[in-house]
């Protein structure tokens, strides 16, 4: 299993109820992966996880990315601005 740190920003965090977690997840899951995961564990998160944005290790992660050990994970909202 590989340990991970979950982070939550903005709408995210108040759907959450926390500001963090961690989780033990697969060592091969990828960000689709633990988008399913989250949607299945946490269900208050489920509409959310459609449109979030995913950092590992502060860079920005596409949903086939393997998540590595170890990593510090964020999820942000979608944001907009003009």
């Amino acid at each position: 299993m590989n340990k991970i740190k979950l982070l939550f920003f903005a709408t995210i965090r108040d759907r959450a109820g926390t500001k963090s977690m961690e989780l033990d997840v697969p060592e091969d899951l990828t960000v689709q992966g633990l988008k399913d995961k989250i949607s299945t564990d946490y269900p208050n998160l489920k509409e959310s996880m459609k449109s979030v944005l995913i950092t590992i290790n502060r860079e920005y992660a596409f949903d086939e990315a393997v998540i590595p050990q170890d990593a510090e994970m964020a999820m942000f909202p979608p944001v907009s601005g003009g």
